[in-house]
């Protein structure tokens, strides 16, 4: 143990090292603001920090007192080093710290020394202060706590000054780095003490605030960590190491303490703040809060109403409860701190603000079935704090951790014979699994939404059923859950409400198009789902378009991104909820039964025409409707007016009672003449305005709408504000077409089903519904409730007037429409549509939105521009070279096509003389920066992929192979004839002996698609493709019938099967564990630079520092409209912001944290010319991706229909006879690039510079077109003229030379333990011979990626099953994250001890075996030994687990065979190939999304039929020899690899136990031996 110790200890003392380039001199500082004072919040502030990290604790529940525990909590920091992260200088920590009971015998003996009296446990507190570096701020701060302390009638006995190393400290942290003292304070006993300290924190934290502006940044210098008489905070911007260095009480032999909270901080922002390092006054929390912007907006709202006896008529001074310049992690510390200081119990404050999914749930059902009221009580009153999340909380009595609802990040805890509880994010953290495996009794985990807690005083250890129902029976809940209403949806009418001219003059009124209604309403109506489209989004902004937009276009869906995840509302959507409530919500700190609670629930907020109906006749509402209407004059001033009537009568009738407001614009509603207010603006504009009168959390928002239709304008509404949403106009069309002539002759004719006019309607609703939990999942959130009025959009074209009035907080950068803009392009709908007098309207206008149309809105790819380009290039290998001449007429149409995106908006204005383009730099050089974009080999076509790839390497660019994996055949060099054909690639044309069609780029993320070790080593560089432009937060989809039989080999699935990628990658959850499989790569393959694919959205600097901290060599943004393959067609339009906005924003950033030196930047955003590189060098690219364009350069035609395979050129099918129609040829594309490298030498010359490198990040060489009086641009709309893009034109700083970020060596991760065993002489011997060999090692966590970089060098030689030696490699310990991922056939891999997570992810073949020591006392079966998403991507080999896994396992397995004794939820999700054999409990879920393999299940208590989702699989007994024979064969594998005493027992009752097991069978494995005795003939001849 002694050696293990010293070596962890090496390994985190050393400050870790970075490379990518020397950090630059200047630290940024952060923006000055006003300090907070209530109110809602702005978005921009919440974004400029987001943070994951690694989190533990220990205790002694004897009780015990020692400074061991502290010293162990630090060790077990230090090991936990890189779950954080350091700022530019690499020792600047981004935050670590512990939490303690207070050191009374340390702090005792100082009191004594300096002649304190008074001070005593239980009647005596502690305040830990940070105060500022100046001293007379510092000097007024302690005055300011003093008066507040001594105002709560205690007594400051004095102030101590904290001992600190300040040597230890980094660079950047050193800078803002407080002066340290304590308060030491007593007057008052136990609660009342707490409660008194914690008055006198809030009074002193307004007061400092107050004086910001006399002695600016005092309010954010001084900080209290804890002011307590229990608990006390050790913290800073710190690395792990060194935090008992600097402290210099943390080595003091008499700091004892009972327990240690640990906290290590990975932030996404370097500029050091040293308040925000962990852990808070309450509570350590891993994770991300991704609901934060609605939770801080909704306690703001209900602020006014939080009152509690104890604090005798005091709350105001407690306001605001919140602050948005604090973290995720502080916001939620202080609502939870109020809620226990107010009294309430520790545990039932987590479980309330942190709820698990109790829907859908067996083992809760099975359980404790009474904490369904308990959650059903507080749904509406206190939306849920929903994300990822791992929270570790005291209040210095009970100690304890939380799990998020979806169990999105990992919590292990163990139990020892001494009575001390461990937890941690890891195993291993204390370096004696072997040494100390006899004292360890239980070993568990936290699975999704558990709880666990210890009582520090009795000693009490609870897990979470037992937590659970004390907290669900304190009161009864049920009882006051009797008077609720839980309405069910009404049957909707069959009867039409407006005759055919009524509905179309409507329809025109209320801004439908006519796609609208045949692309989105009917096709909701017909198949209960959004419809899908291709090809991404090419049409103008909605700012700057000719034609009328609804107010819904200009806001963008946020989306999930690193920082914090999406989750996966296809095959994980138990955890996900639409219910919303009605009513009040009442008072949160004191509720009183049911009358504290809204008075309806309902299922979904999407209402029918009688559901309103309903509500209005609900004496617990007192529902009032009012009109959203306004005269449509013209008249300044107008639009403005009329909503804050609209405002005054929402105020004036929730004042008089109603807890519901009906905001309508339907035609018996007001007067139907007039236009309709848009709805987005009503409700947003009620909403804030009942904010800011304080009367929000006293009623609810209904609106019913003609204007929504999309499942995004639903989205809108709920998220700024409506809690339902009556679409009463769509439901209205749906009625009128499935009464149509058409529509009937259908139905008759059989080519649609017999469905009634409620059942379109039905449909139509659960389009919607499934379409919300969509967006909601994209931005990682589970309820409705939590995305309610969470504002999560960023606006594109609105300006501060809009904005301040219904919109308040919401990101808009760029400026925009004003209330009298919006009141004109409201009022176009009506005048562009309606035809003069006399006429008749037979029906809608179309506006050409999504597909090309004469005469309709502009579109940038459309065939002119590719017949032109074609001709250009000489389509078809028609010319050697390009047609410069030809490329001209290409170039004038791009360069004077209608403005499209931002950047067309823009104007050069060169700061030089122009120059002799012979000075510029050459063609070659300028084509090594150029890219083509992620288009995966199934979306389109093997023709058009390869040629790609041939052409980029020709040129000495680089093609991305996208998702799907590689032929290894293209790893090779090509031979062709005098023809240009080859005999391997015989359906190329134009081929030259040397090519090669291997994708420079190749797109991994451990699950995706065709994964293989091989693959990933013959890569220059690899992408994590974490958002993708066409759908960013979503997952691709390739249709069954473009899984060819080729593409299905290539991916390891099935033929005709459809494959859907989950919205989440499941080993990356956090920025930490983006840092993870970046490590991972970097550790498999040393030589490839690993890229991280973003896409455009407010903070995306934030993230792009975050990025860079977690060592990626590379960082793509992209746009929102991206995309060749299918997405749903809302996604494509409504998610996602411009390239331009993130590529400056990420730039930016870098620079100012110093940090752009270690990144390359690729642009990757609809790059088409010339122009269009030179636009995005000056905004900071060095790299220039090129996605629609390549595909055109290849014989594209824009037809717009790749998602259905019949691509008329062969571009986007994979059918055999369109693929031989495939046109292009690689020196098309060749030509192409060489032309638009000429562009750039000619825009260059022009500006009068020589390279690239001299213009990259020169934004300011920028200036906005303004050419009329109104502000407006050439042929631009008047509503441009409130456009402001100095964002895009202001310096962003000197961010260093491009060439050299481009020329820097792959960034490495220092020496590793496989470094050791490949320098091995028996293993290199081995390998080079194809022998065999025996390593044996000891591994410890920091080990993370243990053997990848061996199975690296063996697939390198010989692929992944080509070794015929063997090399065994031999270990003991705790192995880091990620161990055994990438094996190969040849490896065999023994862990004595255990893992962490992501065990064999993306295994290739080889074998791995884990099992716990032999001292363990232990049943291995009832413990864990290995983490969460184990077998993730695995495409073959064997893994054997001697103990239980955590979630998610064997996810996305495509080969591999394994066998587990036990797993939490999700087991064999994504499945596609390969065998599991589970022996013991499995968690729910089981089987979702499983296309292919087989999965045997021990069922011993009869509940795993409940667990498993049968959506695709079905469960039946083994009743197969085959089938029994592969069961006991892999069992008996497992017994002779591990020892296991469970598959003994199962093995020596055979008979007994093979009748207990559940074979999982998906449809495409029903006809396998396996499965079927009865296998049909032209199977079993296939096979």
């Amino acid at each position: 143990m002694m050696m293990m110790m010293m070596m962890m200890l090496a390994l985190v003392a050393a400050v870790p090292a970075r490379r990518g380039g020397a950090p630059g001199a200047r630290v940024a500082a952060a923006a000055a603001r006003e300090p907070y004072r209530g109110g809602a919040v702005d978005m921009n502030q919440i974004l400029e920090e987001r943070d994951a990290c690694g989190v533990g604790f220990i205790a002694s529940l004897k009780g015990e007192r020692t400074h061991k525990t502290v010293t162990d909590a630090l060790t077990a920091l230090g090991c936990m080093e890189h779950r954080g992260a350091c700022s530019a200088d690499d020792d600047s920590g981004d935050g670590a710290g512990v939490m303690c009971d207070i050191p009374w015998k340390m702090l005792g003996k100082y009191c004594e020394d300096e002649g304190i009296e008074g001070f005593e446990e239980g009647k005596a507190g502690v305040g830990m202060v940070f105060l500022p570096q100046d001293a007379a701020q510092a000097k007024k701060s302690r005055e300011i706590l003093d008066e507040c302390v001594e105002a709560e009638g205690l007594t400051v006995l004095g102030w101590r000054e904290v001992p600190v190393n300040k040597a230890v400290v980094g660079r950047m942290a050193k800078a803002t780095e407080p002066v340290i003292e304590q308060i030491l304070v007593a007057g008052a006993e136990e609660d009342d003490l707490e409660r008194k300290l914690f008055v006198a924190r809030k009074l002193a934290e307004k007061k400092s605030a107050a004086l910001d502006a006399e002695m600016p940044g005092v309010a954010e210098n001084f900080y209290v960590c804890t002011m307590s008489g229990r608990t006390v905070v050790y913290k800073g911007m710190l690395r792990s190491a060194v935090v008992g260095e600097f402290y210099e009480d943390l080595k003091n032999p008499d700091f004892e303490t009972q327990f240690c909270i640990y906290h290590r901080r990975f932030s996404t922002n370097t500029v050091p703040k040293w308040p925000l390092a962990q852990p808070m006054r309450f509570l350590g929390h891993n994770g991300e809060i991704n609901t934060l912007q609605g939770n801080l907006n909704w306690m703001a709202s209900r602020e006014a109403d939080m009152t509690h006896p104890v604090w005798e008529g005091r709350e105001p001074e407690l306001r605001p409860i919140c602050n948005p310049a604090a973290s995720d992690s502080a916001n939620l510390d202080r609502v939870a701190e109020l809620l226990v200081k107010s009294g309430r119990p520790v545990a039932e404050t987590m479980m309330l603000l942190v709820p698990e999914a109790y829907r859908n749930h067996p083992d809760l059902d099975a359980t404790y079935p009474e904490v369904e009221s308990f959650y059903d009580y507080y749904a509406g009153m206190q939306e849920a704090w929903d994300g990822p999340a791992l929270l570790v909380f005291t209040d210095g009595k009970k100690l304890g951790c939380r799990l998020d609802r979806n169990g999105l990040r990992p919590a292990r805890f163990w139990r020892t014979s001494d009575d001390y509880i461990y937890v941690a994010s890891e195993v291993g953290v204390l370096g004696d699994a072997i040494s100390n495996a006899a004292n360890v009794v239980a070993k568990g985990r936290l699975g999704p939404g558990m709880m666990i807690q210890a009582d520090l005083e009795t000693g009490e250890f609870k897990e979470n059923t037992e937590v659970a129902k004390e907290v669900a029976s304190r009161l009864d809940y049920k009882g006051y859950l009797e008077d609720i209403q839980f309405l069910d949806a009404n049957e909707p009418g069959e009867a039409t409400t407006m005759d055919a001219t009524g509905l179309i003059e409507a329809q025109a009124a209320a801004g439908y198009a006519a796609e609208d209604v045949s692309m989105i309403i009917e096709s909701m109506a017909a198949d209960g789902m959004e419809p899908t489209w291709s090809m991404g989004d090419d049409a103008p902004m909605p700012v700057l378009s000719s034609r009328p937009h609804l107010l819904y276009d200009y806001f963008k869906q946020r989306f999930a991104q690193v920082t914090n995840p999406a989750i996966d509302p296809l095959r994980e959507g138990l955890v996900m909820s639409l219910e919303m409530t009605l009513g009040a919500k009442g008072n949160l700190l004191d509720n009183k039964g049911a009358d504290d609670i809204p008075a309806v629930h309902l299922k979904t907020p999407v209402l029918f025409d009688e559901d309103v109906e309903t509500i209005m006749g609900l004496d617990s509402l007192k529902a009032v409707r009012i009109p959203a209407r306004y005269a449509g004059t013209g008249e300044k001033g107008v639009m403005a007016a009329v909503v804050a009537e609209l405002c005054a009568a929402a105020e004036k009738a929730v004042a008089g009672g109603s807890q519901t407001v009906i905001i309508s614009d339907k035609p018996d509603c007001g007067d139907a003449t007039m236009p309709a207010i848009p709805s987005m603006l009503a409700v947003g504009a009620v909403h804030h305005h009942l904010i800011k009168v304080g009367l929000r959390s006293r009623a609810s928002i209904v609106v019913e709408s003609a204007s929504a239709f999309s499942t995004h304008h639903f989205a809108c509404l709920v998220g700024f504000g409506a809690s339902a949403v009556n679409p009463w106009l769509a439901l209205e069309t749906c009625r009128q077409w499935r009464g149509s002539t058409k529509i009937e002759n259908a139905i008759k004719r059989g080519k649609m089903p017999n469905m009634s006019v409620a059942d379109v309607q039905r449909n139509y609703k659960a389009a919607v519904n499934k379409g919300l939990k969509k967006i909601l999942s994209k931005m990682g959130i589970s309820l409705l409730t939590s995305y309610h009025g969470a504002q999560i959009f960023e606006c594109y074209g609105i300006g501060p007037e809009v904005i301040d009035i219904a919109f308040k907080g919401t990101v808009s950068r760029i400026g925009g429409m004003n209330m009298d803009d919006l009141a004109a392009e409201t009022a176009m709908f009506y005048s562009s549509n309606f035809p003069g007098e006399g006429e008749v309207l037979n029906g809608i206008a179309a506006r050409g939105m999504f597909q090309v149309k004469p005469g309709l809105e502009y579109h940038a790819n459309n065939q002119d521009m590719s017949k032109l380009l074609h001709k250009a290039i000489g389509l078809g290998g028609k010319k050697e070279s390009g047609d410069f001449d030809a490329y001209k007429l290409y170039q004038e149409e791009r360069n004077d096509r209608p403005a499209t995106s931002l950047r067309d908006m823009l104007v050069i204005e060169s700061d030089r003389e122009p120059i002799s383009i012979d000075e510029v730099e050459s063609v070659g050089d300028i084509c090594a920066r150029f890219c083509t974009g992620g288009m995966s080999l199934g979306a389109i076509s093997r023709e058009c992929h390869e040629a790609i790839a041939i052409a980029m390497n020709r040129i000495g660019g680089k093609s991305n192979s996208g998702e799907g994996g590689e032929d290894p055949q293209r790893y090779e060099k090509i031979s062709a004839d005098a023809e240009g054909k080859s005999e391997t690639f015989p359906h190329l044309r134009g081929l030259q002996t040397g090519d090669v069609a291997s994708s420079s780029i190749k797109q991994v993320a451990s699950g995706r698609f065709g994964v293989t070790t091989s693959f990933i080593m013959a890569a220059d560089q690899l992408e994590i493709k974490v958002a993708q432009g066409a759908k960013p937060g979503e997952g691709g989809q390739l249709p069954g019938k473009k899984v060819s039989p080729y593409i299905a080999s290539l991916r390891r699935s099935k033929a005709g099967v459809p494959l859907i990628s989950p919205p989440p990658h499941h080993d990356i959850y956090s920025i930490e564990d983006l840092a993870q499989l970046i490590y991972d790569l970097h550790m498999v393959n040393p030589k490839a630079k690993v890229s991280v694919k973003l896409v455009g959205q407010a903070g995306i600097g934030t993230v792009a520092s975050g990025v860079a901290k977690a060592n990626a060599d590379i960082i793509q943004i992209s746009g929102g409209d991206g995309g060749t393959g299918a997405s749903p067609l809302s996604s494509i339009k409504h998610a996602g912001g411009p390239m331009e906005m993130g590529l400056v924003e990420a730039h930016r950033t870098l620079v100012e944290n110093d940090l752009r030196q270690r990144v390359v930047l690729r642009a990757d955003g609809g790059c088409r010319s010339g122009l269009d590189v030179i636009q995005c060098a000056l905004m900071g690219a060095d790299e220039y991706g090129f996605g629609t364009v390549a595909m055109i350069a290849t014989g594209c035609v824009m037809a717009r229909i790749c998602h259905t395979n019949n691509c008329p050129v062969g571009v986007a099918s994979q059918r055999e006879e369109l693929r031989a129609r495939f046109p292009g040829a690689p020196g098309d594309l060749v030509n192409f690039f060489q032309l638009c490298a000429q562009e750039v030498r000619e825009e260059l010359a022009a500006m009068g510079y020589r390279s690239l490198d001299e213009i990259i990040g020169r934004n300011d060489l920028f200036a906005q077109k303004r050419a009329h009086p109104d502000g407006s641009a050439p042929g631009q709309p008047a509503k441009t003229s409130g456009l402001d893009l100095s964002f895009l034109a202001t310096s962003s700083g000197e961010g260093g030379k491009s060439s050299e970020r481009l020329a820097q060596a792959t960034h490495d991760d220092g020496r590793m333990l496989d470094d050791e065993i490949l320098e091995d002489p028996e293993v290199v011997k081995a390998i080079e011979e194809e022998g065999e060999c025996v390593v044996k090692k000891e591994i410890i966590n920091t080990d993370r990626c243990a053997t990848a970089r061996v199975a690296g060098a063996v697939a390198a030689k010989y692929g992944d099953s080509g070794f015929a030696g063997k090399v065994n490699i031999e270990l003991e310990g705790s192995a880091g994250q990620s161990f055994g991922a990438f094996t190969v056939g040849g490896v065999s891999v023994k862990l004595v001890g255990e893992a962490n997570d992501y065990v064999c992810k993306s295994m290739s073949g080889g074998e791995v075996a884990i099992m716990p020591p032999a001292a363990s006392p232990f049943a291995p079966e009832d413990c864990i030994i290995a983490g969460n998403t184990c077998l993730y991507g695995a495409t073959g080999g064997k893994a054997f687990f001697n103990g239980r896994a955590g979630e998610r396992f064997a996810v996305r397995n495509s080969l591999a065979e394994t066998v587990v004794e036990g797993t939490g939820d999700h087991c064999c999700e994504y499945m596609t190939g390969g065998c599991v054999v589970v022996l013991g409990r499995v968690g729910r879920n089981v089987g979702a999304g499983m296309t292919g393999g087989i999965g045997y299940f021990l069922d011993e208590d009869d509940t795993f039929a409940s667990k498993v989702n049968g959506e695709i699989v079905s469960m039946q007994r083994v009743a197969t020899a085959a089938g029994e024979a592969q069961l006991k064969g892999l069992i008996e594998e497992h017994v002779a690899k591990t020892g296991s005493p469970k598959g003994k027992a199962v093995l020596a009752k055979w008979a007994e136990y093979l009748p207990k097991f559940w074979q999982l069978v998906p449809p495409s494995e029903a006809n396998t031996p396996e499965a079927t005795d009865v296998v049909p003939e032209e199977v079993a001849a296939s096979a």
